[in-house]
């Protein structure tokens, strides 16, 4: 290492000055980095001189930067005049505290280097501090002169120190910096991890193909045998190595589609297995009377209408090892999947389903009447006014329609016997579009345009009943399938639907007559 040398001459008129090789070339640093002469070329003064890299503690300004063969070459000034740390870090220099210099850069460019850390090609040079321990050996304060504003001696100017006081707080520096050598290699060390390509995030848990291919960038061939049997995870006739798989935390899913028939319906919950509704299944049997008529007896019919809570379950097993590789992402998709497969298997439930293993469909109520389309295979438009009329109207102010896709398409092109198109657009936010002034609801799972189908139903939705016993469970189970790296998850829905008052509905088939 090059000796610091300390020149006691001064001058009235001359500035603290220090020269050095901020950077020399040809050779790694302590954690292995090399910074090339090119990575200098943006390199201009006048830059920052700090201690310490310390942004606040600014003590002189670097007036000329240069590259030669050797290294980047420096020559600044220190404010001894008008900064006091400046005569502080002086005092430091001239002790051979402060011995070394070190660059405060951002990497713009650099590429892994044989035998560890990196060769920087490019950088944007930020400050030049004056520093006890520099990060390259080789970064050292070559000549330090110090500008008094008194005389040629040290001890005569006015803000020279006092000699004997200086040398004992100095050693008493110099045993406080000897404790600070391990922390500092230490910080190096932590730096330079986080500067290197991909370093600054890998654990001590990493997999083995990660490890093994850092290993392979940074010694290629020469890597350790065990680290170049890791890489090869599959066949390679030309004998080469196999870069890890990247697992992105982006899934690519397809849409999955469902009839909102819990946006219209009415809901309620229970703990019970079943809900009885009672139900009047008839009026009283009042007659017009005489003066003298002895009036006669009459009773309404009751029943009930039970709505039973069906289950529907599934389980997933998934490997420990995608769970661990997706960071917690493929539980949730999961867990997503079966929100969107439970909720497809309950609109179609609610469309279609047999009432007995699952909740009953409004479709296959056999209660419900329907209106003849007049056409087996062509909509007709009288045919929708008479399905509409012939509802109740109290139930027909409060219906919707309900069909899907590809009835509507249809029917968005019907007029009536006044040229009108059946089907008008929402011309407000938040209002639904319309057919003959009634709102319509969309379900994908309704059939379509037929000969014998039932494309179309028009109802009061209050009339069906949906009875949720319990929201979606979903129980992981981690011990079930540990032996063969797998994780079960459970997932269970109980509910239950059913038609309460078919009279406020009433279906359009296609038939002709």
């Amino acid at each position: 290492m090059d000796r610091i040398e300390i020149k006691a001459a001064f001058t009235t008129d001359e500035a603290g000055t220090i020269t050095g090789t901020a950077w020399p070339f040809g050779s790694a640093d302590r954690v292995g980095d090399e910074i090339t002469p090119d990575a200098f070329k943006s390199a201009t003064a006048p830059l920052p001189m700090l201690a310490s890299h310390d942004p606040a503690d600014v003590v002189g300004v670097w007036d000329h930067v240069a590259v030669d063969a050797t290294g980047l070459q420096v020559k600044g000034r220190l404010l001894v005049d008008d900064v006091a740390r400046a005569r502080e870090v002086r005092a430091l220099i001239q002790a051979k505290a402060l011995t070394g210099l070190s660059i405060g850069f951002a990497t713009k460019k650099a590429a892994p280097r044989r035998g560890g850390g990196r060769i920087i090609s490019d950088l944007s040079l930020m400050e030049i501090s004056v520093v006890a321990i520099p990060a390259h050996p080789g970064a050292r304060i070559t000549t330090a002169k110090a500008a008094t504003a008194g005389k040629d001696d040290m001890t005569e100017t006015n803000d020279a120190p006092d000699l004997s006081a200086l040398e004992t707080k100095m050693g008493q520096i110099a045993e406080t910096l000897k404790g600070f050598d391990a922390l500092a290699q230490r910080l190096d060390k932590i730096e330079a991890k986080v500067n290197r390509p991909a370093g600054g995030d890998q654990r001590k848990d990493d997999d083995a193909e990660r490890k093994a291919f850092a290993a392979y960038l940074r010694a290629g061939n020469n890597a350790p045998a065990e680290e170049l049997k890791t890489l090869t995870v599959s066949s390679d006739p030309q004998g080469g190595y196999l870069a890890p798989a990247e697992m992105s935390t982006e899934f690519v899913r397809d849409l999955v589609e469902f009839s909102p028939v819990r946006s219209v319906a009415t809901i309620r919950g229970t703990a019970a297995p079943s809900v009885i509704y009672p139900t009047r299944t008839g009026v009283t049997a009042a007659k017009w009377k005489g003066e003298a008529q002895a009036q006669e007896a009459s009773e309404p019919g009751f029943g009930q209408a039970e709505v039973i809570v069906r289950e529907v379950n599934t389980y997933v097993d998934i490997s420990n090892q995608l769970l661990a590789d997706s960071a917690g992402q493929a539980e949730a998709e999961v867990r997503l999947a079966l929100a969107e497969d439970f909720g497809q298997k309950e609109g179609l439930a609610f469309v279609k389903g047999d009432g007995v293993l699952a909740p009953e469909g409004f479709m296959t109520n056999a209660d419900i009447l329907n209106t003849v389309n007049g056409h087996a295979t062509d909509l007709k438009a009288d045919a929708l006014i008479k399905l509409l009329y012939a509802i109740p109207a109290t139930y027909r102010n409060r219906g919707a329609w309900a069909m899907n896709g590809t009835t509507l398409g249809v029917l968005r092109t019907l007029k009536d016997g006044q040229g009108n198109f059946l089907w008008q657009p929402s011309y407000q936010a938040g209002q639904p579009e319309t057919i003959l002034g009634r709102p319509v609801v969309e379900m994908v799972d309704m059939p379509d345009v037929a000969s014998g189908a039932f494309p179309i139903i028009y109802g009061d939705w209050s009339g069906y009943r949906i009875v949720d016993r319990l929201s979606l469970s979903v129980l992981v189970n981690p011990y079930l399938k540990a032996t063969e790296g797998l994780t079960r998850i459970h997932a269970t829905r109980r509910v239950g639907g059913r038609v309460l008052q078919p009279a406020k509905f009433r279906k359009l088939k296609m038939a002709a007559s």
